[in-house]
């Protein structure tokens, strides 16, 4: 049979199918998209799922082509953190699934609604090692929300549907579905069902009241904000909750787009390298309100900020996870609530709150991120002087990514963000998210500017993305910040095992070089009074569509913004 008879055989049998109603499992997997409004995914593709492939050429959904399972993972998560309905990434079997699991972990450390959708072996192989054969419920079982196979093609609505409203209910998470490749190919009369909504938690009247009585005999209340199930207008309504009590306001780990920067309630990040004096704001408060946020390992500076079970200060605790309310912290008032439905219904002050305490708070946070000149004589680009030129340049709406690495503590202590929608970055601590994070948000806002910072060694576990941000248009500035040296671990064995490094020291390529394969704009910057001019080349690079690479060349010496290797050991 020549290949031209074949495909007019199978165009008929798909007719025939349509004519009766009934659909391939690939078809209703991908009508299943459409109605829960995915407009994007991104895949590596794989033989095993070639029926939902074959679906998507004519579905109207953008299919982004990865290099590698883990990007197209990172990026289904940064397309879930933008949008608050599940991101997706589509891979094969085996391999394919196990590559993508550091996307999957990244959406559950940083309460991400996503969806995995993961080609299986036929049914009737399950259970002899067939080729590439992996059991998903074990594999994820502690990565997702919820693991499943779908075994009939007639159950496909209502897994798919069941998947879309566990990933966004409550705590948001990922969702991993094995998807076997003969279930696929067979036929049921079925139907997509209906678009999923997260049902949105509200805090009870008794429980509004005795916040609005905390509130108003607090001396010094604190607001932490973090979490996920934030939008444009709860970020508002967060603003105007603390005008109204004058309350102080900080951001969780990586969550600093949640308040405004220059407002004068911000009293910054709850993190990494804190500023010392919010430190001891948060362990003097005597009203702490953590509004979204776990207060999980690094913004309670290893759980030591607050003592466990029962913290010494008043504690309220707003999370839309009920599982997450006395996890780890007894709270004085646990309220089951997300943001938006918590502060559509928050206390209002009975008179005007005096802002003099906030108002210090806030003069702290300018110090602390105001970066200090390098000192004279440094060789290397100076990040500090970087972020400072990104912070004067980019409009306020751009959008700033970033992966794991000491690099990215000069972005998080020196960048002020001014909205909603401007960051990504994984609290999970993840390498190589920056990549597949700036081109997941170049395609969702191809109007907006998007920046990637990576230090050397987190670009290099996902650097073949950019290969994807050439052949899908994705102009995004990388900024390659290389020390030659896996950094954040090289500062902790100087400080546990001074003068004796091992298993740190990277010999890089030319990124730029690099970069310009790919037919990318990519140039070399070794001194800070060349960043400014080769970032407005790239930028005008990246308006084309062009993706765009600067290679800074930064002083190893330089590990920290507040800590140098020759001064740690002898």
């Amino acid at each position: 049979m020549d290949d031209a008879t074949e495909s007019a055989q199978a165009h008929d049998r798909a007719a025939d199918r349509a004519a009766a109603g009934a659909r391939t499992g690939g078809q209703l997997v991908v009508e299943c998209l459409r109605a829960q409004g995915v407009e994007r995914v991104f895949c590596v593709p794989g033989e095993s799922y070639l029926a939902v492939l074959d679906a998507l050429r004519d579905a109207g959904i953008d299919v982004v082509v990865a290099r590698h399972e883990g990007g197209a993972a990172m990026m289904a998560e940064a397309e879930g953190k933008m949008t608050g309905r599940p991101g997706v990434a589509l891979v094969t079997r085996g391999p394919g699934a196990t590559n993508a699991a550091s996307g999957v972990h990244v959406a559950k450390q940083d309460s991400t609604p996503m969806v995995l959708l993961v080609g299986q072996i036929g049914r009737a192989m399950r259970g002899r090692e067939a080729f590439q054969e992996v059991d998903y419920r074990q594999t994820f079982g502690d990565l997702a929300k919820w693991t499943a196979q779908i075994e009939s093609a007639a159950l496909i609505p209502e897994t798919m549907g069941r998947a879309w409203s566990m990933a966004m209910a409550g705590r948001p998470g990922p969702v991993v579905l094995a998807l076997p490749e003969d279930m696929l190919r067979e036929s049921a009369a079925a139907a997509a069902g209906p678009r999923v909504s997260a049902a949105e938690p509200a805090p009870g009247a008794a429980d509004v009241l005795r916040l609005g009585a905390m509130l108003a005999a607090a001396e010094r209340p604190l607001l932490v904000l973090g979490g996920s199930r934030w939008d444009a207008a709860a970020v508002a309504a967060a603003q105007a909750f603390a005008e109204a009590w004058a309350l102080p306001v900080a951001c969780s780990f990586r969550r600093q787009q949640l308040f405004d920067h220059a407002h004068p309630l911000y009293a910054g990040d709850v993190g990494l390298g804190i500023n010392p004096a919010l430190r001891a704001r948060v362990a003097s408060a005597d009203l702490l309100i953590l509004l979204g946020a776990r207060f999980s390992e690094n913004p309670s500076q290893g759980f030591t900020l607050l003592d466990i079970p029962k913290p010494r200060r008043t504690l309220v605790h707003i999370h839309p996870g009920p599982e997450e309310l006395g996890r780890i912290y007894a709270p004085d008032l646990a309220i089951c609530a997300a943001p938006g439905g918590f502060l559509a219904a928050a206390p209002r002050p009975p008179a005007p709150r005096d802002p003099a305490a906030a108002a210090e708070a806030h003069a702290a946070y300018l110090a602390w991120s105001a970066p200090a000149a390098a000192p004279a004589g440094r060789s290397g680009v100076d990040l500090g002087a970087v972020v400072a030129l990104l912070c004067d340049a980019l409009p306020a709406d751009a959008i700033l990514t970033n992966g794991a690495g000491n690099y990215a503590a000069w972005l998080h202590r020196f960048y002020r963000h001014r909205g909603w929608g401007t960051q990504l970055a994984p609290t999970s601590g993840s390498m190589g998210y920056g990549l597949p994070a700036a081109v997941s948000a170049k395609l969702r806002h191809p109007e907006r500017e998007v920046v990637c910072l990576a230090g050397d060694g987190c670009f290099q576990m996902t650097m073949q993305e950019m290969g994807t941000a050439a052949q899908h248009g994705a102009g995004v500035v990388v900024l390659v910040c290389d020390n030659a040296m896996y950094g954040t671990i090289r500062m902790h064995q100087a400080r546990s095992y001074p003068g004796r490094p091992v298993a740190t020291a990277l010999d890089n390529p030319d990124f730029a070089a690099l970069a310009r394969s790919y037919g990318a704009f990519g140039e070399t910057v070794r001194e800070t009074a060349d960043f400014a001019e080769a970032f407005a080349r790239a930028r005008r690079a990246a308006a084309t569509g062009r993706p765009a690479l600067l290679h800074l060349l930064t002083d190893p010496d330089a590990i920290s913004p507040t800590a140098r290797l020759s001064t740690m050991e002898p």
